[in-house]
């Protein structure tokens, strides 16, 4: 049965005594019985309330109702129990919270005894892959890897790499300029890089023949994004220079590793072509890995090559040596070849993909092909 406060009238110091004694007996009894947040509150709003609680009853029951010759002492004794009470309901919250602290902690421990949650490890873009299976075919052929800066200045780009500057690739229609760079001389402007030619140059500047490098990287070109054109692709280009290289190296060299890339049976072939920091040039095709070179497939001309049996690839030739007067090499003495391929071209024909925005849509389900 809750307790009830009881109007006095004996105020002698036993009755007073006994009286006290009851109400902190229920205090206590009370306090223990709380056993959540919402306990509490009714537990503090019968004690503590403005209006009804117990302690605005005591002053209406015992000290308003006490004489006058005992009001001094039921004052006192009045403000104790009040002091008393406030003390209660505070222990009794910070028991509550403590408790529920506790069981919080409890619930959330982590048992380092259980085997960890390992997540699931993602997968490497088809385009990612494709560019470290190249990398890795030369890397196997002794050439070391080389990367440069995507924000290229002009000279690195186009200069250094016998680009005039009447050349077409300089125009805004194909090259994405910085803004701003008009007060700079030409050769300091800066723009995003067309290619990862200028990683050749700044290699040769950095080291001595005999040099066999691959500069894999990201490229980019004002090209409306479409089936088969991206403002933004990937490239690995090479780069040999030594004493008495010859075209024979270079055919020798890319015939390898076509074949590693689609199979022993490719065959290759060369037909001429123009590039400002190679002479002579050279387109490669390879046979189609599709028809097999024969031009037709299922009884249909194959639509991959269009009938002819060959796909084109890259680009390549010897370097000019123009270019070595940029990097202080002595043309008379050194020679070498250069190459370049879109790592994107060659994802599509392992991948059978027929867009190439594909790679590039972030479309998970996509990507999990090639996981």
């Amino acid at each position: 049965m809750s307790y009830a406060l009881v109007k006095l009238t004996d105020f002698s110091v036993a009755s007073l005594d006994s009286a006290i004694r009851d109400l902190l007996s229920a205090l206590d009894q009370e306090s223990a019985a709380v056993a959540s947040e919402n306990d509490w509150k009714v537990f503090r709003d019968r004690w503590m309330a403005r209006k009804n609680g117990i302690l605005t009853q005591l002053n209406d029951l015992w000290l308003k109702a006490a004489p006058k010759d005992a009001k001094r002492d039921v004052g006192q004794r009045v403000n104790e129990i009040k002091a008393k009470v406030e003390h209660t309901v505070d222990a009794t919250q910070s028991r509550i919270q403590g408790g529920a602290s506790t069981a919080r902690v409890a619930a959330e421990r982590v048992d380092v005894t259980l085997p960890g949650i390992r997540r699931p490890l993602g997968a490497e873009h088809p385009v990612i892959k494709t560019m470290n299976e190249i990398v890795g075919v030369f890397r196997n052929l002794g050439y070391s890897v080389e990367e440069g800066p995507e924000i290229e200045t002009d000279y690195y780009n186009f200069e250094a790499l016998n680009f005039p500057l009447n050349h077409p690739a300089r125009d805004t229609q194909d090259t994405l300029f910085i803004t701003g760079q008009e007060s700079k001389p030409q050769r300091d402007r800066l723009l995003l890089r067309t290619h990862t030619s200028p990683v050749q140059i700044r290699s040769m500047e950095k080291m001595k023949p005999p040099l066999r490098v691959v500069c894999p990287g990201k490229v980019h070109r004002n090209d409306a994004p479409d089936a088969t054109h991206s403002p933004i692709f990937h490239q690995v280009e090479g780069l040999a220079v030594d004493t008495n290289i010859t075209f024979c190296d270079l055919k020798g060299t890319l015939d390898h590793a076509m074949k590693a890339l689609f199979g022993s049976s490719v065959k290759t072939r060369f037909y001429p072509s123009f590039f400002p920091f190679t002479e002579p040039s050279a387109d490669v095709q390879i046979s189609c890995i599709f028809c097999g070179g024969t031009g037709t497939r299922d009884g249909a001309p194959c639509r991959n090559c269009k009938a002819s049996g060959w796909i084109e690839l890259l680009g390549c030739g010897m370097v000019d040596p123009n270019v070595y007067g940029f990097v202080d090499y002595d043309p008379a003495k050194v020679s070498g070849f250069a190459f370049g391929m879109g790592v994107e071209r060659i994802a599509i024909l392992k991948y059978g993909v027929d867009d190439i925005q594909l790679f590039f849509n972030g479309d998970v389900r996509f990507l999990e092909q090639f996981a």
